[in-house]
């Protein structure tokens, strides 16, 4: 049901979605996950081995990509679905070919194969 306002302008209201079921929802990552997230990015930059991120955000899943070039497929790549919780876990990681680095519950432990790539050898 759209009204006028006063200049003339049509007002179109936005859909209530009293009906939960019907809610699409989004599953997204929450402050500390995509501050934890962000900082491995950052280092990743800072040691010359990421330049890009994209975000994705779904009803079903929300990954983060990280690529060394913004032409490339991405070289890794960490996903959140909850309905998998249950299950393996819900945090997955994807390395460059598509092929799956680690599954589990606690996003710190999906995320160690790319920390372990930041650690260099100290010569005294």
């Amino acid at each position: 049901m759209a009204r006028s306002d006063p200049n003339g302008a049509e007002i179109v209201p936005f859909p209530a979605n009293n009906n939960r079921q019907h809610a699409i929802q989004q599953v997204g990552f929450d402050r500390l996950e995509l501050t934890r997230i962000l900082d491995l990015y950052g280092r990743m930059v800072a040691a010359g081995e990421w330049r890009d991120y994209a975000m994705d955000f779904d009803k079903d899943a929300a990954s983060f990509c990280a690529f060394r070039r913004a032409a490339e497929r991405p070289q890794a790549r960490l996903e959140k679905r909850p309905a998998l919780r249950g299950r393996q876990g819900m945090w997955t990681l994807f390395g460059e070919a598509g092929q799956v680095l680690k599954r589990g519950h606690d996003l710190a432990g999906v995320l160690s194969p790319i920390e372990r790539r930041l650690m260099k050898v100290v010569d005294d």
